[in-house]
C-alpha cells in the first residue's frame, strides 16, 4: 500500500501556528512536528519532555557556579560520549535521521537534527548556542567569554578557521567565490535565524523524496514548506509539481498558475506553462 501523507486532525495548523512569527519562533518544537507526517500519532510534547529530562540529568550534576567553559566540556562529554550521539554515517540518507524522535531513540542522526537537540541541551544549562546553516554541513556556534567555538554536532570537534575555510573551499570554487570575489568566512559563520534552520531541515527531506521519486511525502514536506516560507514562489511550484506527479491536477494547476503569477519571466516559465497546457488539455478544470 503506497504511503499516504495522513497529517493528525489539525496538525498542519499546529505547524502552521508555530512558525507564524519570527519572534517566539518554536524551533524545536516545530522540527519534531515534521515526523508527524510519517507517525501522524506522534506525541510532540512529549518528546520535548524527554529532551528537557536529559538536559535536566546534566544541569544537576553541575555545581551552580560552573564556568561557561566548563559547562560546554561538561555536555561534549554528556551528549558524544555518555549518551553516544553522533553522526549516521552507516545511512546517512535515512529519512529518520531527519526526525528528532528517531534521533533521539537511535542516538544517530544527521549534523542538524544533532545540533538541535545539542542547543536545545546547552540552553538549558544557561550557554548561548545557536545553529550555523554553513554550506554542506550544519555547525553549533558557542559564545564563551574566551570567544566563540564552532562545533562539528556530527562528530564533537571544534574547528578552527584554517579547518572552516578548507571545508569551505569547494563551494566557494563551484560558486565563484574565490580571489577578487572571495567572500570573507565570517558571513558563513553567522547564527541562523531559526525559520532558516527549519527550512533547511525540511529541503533535506524534500531532497531525499525527491531523488526516490516517493511524491506523496515529497508533498506532505512541500505542505510545511509552503506554510514555513509563504512568500518563496519555488516551494509553491515544487508543491505543484508534487500534486501533478500524484494526479490531483486541480490543486497542481492552482499552485503553478500562482507561481507564474509571481515568477512570469523565470527560465522554467515556458516549460510550465506546457505542462498547464497539458493537463487543461486533459479536462482538468482551471483555477484562477
Amino acid at each position: 500500500m503506497p504511503f499516504l501523507p495522513l497529517h493528525p486532525p489539525g496538525a498542519l495548523e499546529y505547524f502552521a501556528n508555530l512558525v507564524a512569527e519570527d519572534e517566539g519562533f518554536a524551533l524545536l518544537e516545530a522540527a519534531i512536528c515534521v515526523a508527524q507526517d510519517e507517525e501522524p500519532a506522534l506525541d510532540v510534547q512529549a518528546v520535548v519532555g524527554e529532551i528537557d529530562r536529559l538536559g535536566g540529568r546534566l544541569k544537576a550534576r553541575l555545581p551552580a557556579d560552573a564556568s561557561p567553559l566548563s559547562r560546554v566540556r561538561a555536555l561534549n562529554r554528556y551528549f558524544f560520549d555518555e549518551l553516544g550521539f553522533a553522526g549516521n554515517v552507516n545511512d546517512y540518507y535515512d529519512r529518520d535521521n531527519s526526525y528528532i524522535h528517531a534521533v533521539l531513540a537511535s542516538r544517530r542522526g544527521i549534523p542538524i537534527t544533532l545540533a538541535l537537540i545539542y542547543i536545545e541541551l546547552a540552553g538549558q544549562l544557561g550557554l548561548w548556542a545557536r545553529g550555523v546553516s554553513f554550506p554542506g554541513h550544519f555547525l553549533v556556534k558557542l559564545r564563551l567569554p574566551q570567544g566563540e567555538v564552532l562545533l562539528d554536532p556530527f562528530n564533537g570537534r571544534s574547528l578552527s578557521r584554517d579547518e572552516l575555510d578548507e571545508r569551505l573551499a569547494p563551494y566557494r570554487r563551484r560558486h565563484g567565490l574565490e580571489g577578487d570575489f572571495e567572500t570573507p568566512l565570517g558571513l558563513f559563520l553567522q547564527a541562523a535565524p531559526a525559520r532558516d534552520v527549519l527550512a533547511r531541515l525540511l529541503r533535506n527531506l524534500k531532497e531525499i523524496h525527491r531523488t526516490a521519486e516517493d511524491w506523496p511525502r515529497l508533498l506532505a514536506v512541500q505542505q510545511r514548506l509552503v506554510l514555513l516560507l509563504p512568500d518563496a514562489a519555488d516551494e509553491r511550484r515544487d508543491r505543484g509539481l508534487a500534486w501533478a506527479e500524484l494526479g490531483r491536477h486541480g490543486e497542481a494547476m492552482a499552485d503553478l498558475e500562482a507561481y507564474l503569477a509571481v515568477a512570469p519571466a523565470a527560465d522554467d516559465a515556458g516549460a510550465l506553462r506546457q505542462r498547464l497546457a497539458e493537463m487543461r488539455r486533459d479536462g482538468a478544470p482551471r483555477l484562477h
